[in-house]
């Protein structure tokens, strides 16, 4: 095969493309051949490491939509998609359905919320593509119409993705408790938070079902955690930048449970851009980091806490029941007013699911609605 239009080096080759020559690495190449997948199972069956030396092409060509390549010490060519290297000359990665421009929005958006009924999503892609694509924007939305049954809110979740246990195990209900072990658990303000960051892993995205509200008072608070970190980073850099580098401990811990980690307060993505937040100060351990670094890192964790009770910020609204509120537990902070235990009842029962299971039942219900 010819190889004039292609600029071979000793680790990899510039390849022509419709925006210019774009570099990629042998070994990258050798690995995105097609034939590296297996068409059944759809999983790797090319290892790499199993190369005698290193790959290097002997020749390489477009052919239709393919770039085939020849390799020393190999006898078969190599398939590697065109518009996979267009893709990867764009956006430095193989384009994702799911990788949707997040929707940053503050204290006004209640009139904005996705709305889908538990019968659509349940039955129908269309409706299962429309929540999840609104958990993907902007970090939650409504399902109404629940069923009042104790099965409802499991057969929403398994539309999405599996439940995933936490400390609570698979469900939760958030009423009053003689014994509470959970701030959650009684009839007081419940400040600005998310959900169990004691735990190595936190739960992804949350579901809070209101099955009776009829109490005075206990609105319900949510915020964009993202919103928040942007207006921190635009005001303020340098606490920016300690949040999202630091790593500070919390717990969750009663007779029969004791979960400790660290985690970072501002979450960033590989490009550096926000994903969401880490917050509780009701679950915070005590602070471990160099005393002399907490001389500048509480001014900026105290700062960012102040920015979460602003106005500008919070959403309030009442939680009706037949509704399940459900929001992304890594970007969504949340909280609630207190109320008066004596005036009514007020029960909402709660569960989570993984936000990798959210993004595949997108990219499956999309395709398909």
């Amino acid at each position: 095969m010819a190889n004039t239009e292609f600029e071979m080096q000793d680790n990899g080759v510039l390849v022509p493309l419709s925006n210019g020559p774009k570099y990629f690495n042998y070994y990258w190449l050798r690995d995105a051949s097609i034939a590296s997948i297996d068409p059944q199972t759809r999983e790797r069956i090319f290892d790499v490491s199993h190369l005698p030396t290193a790959p290097r092409p002997t020749g390489m060509a477009f052919k239709n939509d393919m770039l085939v390549i020849d390799w020393e010490a190999e006898d078969t060519s190599s398939e590697v998609s065109l518009a996979l290297l267009e893709q990867v000359a764009a956006n430095g990665r193989a384009s994702d359905v799911a990788a949707l421009e997040r929707n940053v929005w503050y204290g006004n958006f209640l009139p904005n919320i996705s709305k889908v009924s538990q019968a659509e999503v349940i039955g129908t892609d269309a409706g299962r593509a429309a929540l999840t694509r609104a958990l993907i924007v902007d970090g939650i939305a409504i399902v109404t119409d629940m069923e009042p049954t104790e099965e409802s809110l499991p057969n929403l979740v398994e539309a999405i993705g599996p439940v995933t246990p936490s400390g609570e195990g698979l469900f939760f209900n958030v009423r009053v408790e003689i014994n509470p072990t959970n701030l959650a658990f009684t009839a007081g303000p419940l400040e600005m938070h998310t959900d169990l960051p004691g735990e190595e892993a936190a739960p992804g995205v949350q579901f809070l079902h209101c099955i009776e509200n009829t109490v005075d008072g206990g609105a319900s608070l949510f915020l964009d955690g993202v919103a928040v970190a942007m207006a921190l980073k635009a005001e303020d850099p340098e606490a920016f930048d300690l949040l999202a580098s630091h790593k500070i401990p919390f717990f969750y811990r009663h007779d029969k449970i004791d979960y400790r980690s660290h985690q970072r307060v501002i979450e960033t993505d590989q490009d550096g851009n926000v994903t969401g937040v880490t917050i509780s100060q009701h679950l915070q351990d005590n602070m471990d980091l160099p005393q002399e670094l907490l001389d500048v890192y509480y001014p900026a964790f105290v700062k960012f806490i102040r920015m979460m009770q602003e106005d500008r910020f919070v959403m309030k609204f009442r939680s009706e029941a037949g509704n399940c509120v459900v929001f992304d537990n890594h970007r969504i902070v949340h909280g609630r007013e207190g109320y008066v235990a004596e005036s009514g009842s007020r029960h909402l029962r709660g569960c989570y699911t993984d936000r990798a299971a959210m993004r595949s039942t997108y990219r499956i219900a999309s395709q398909k609605a």
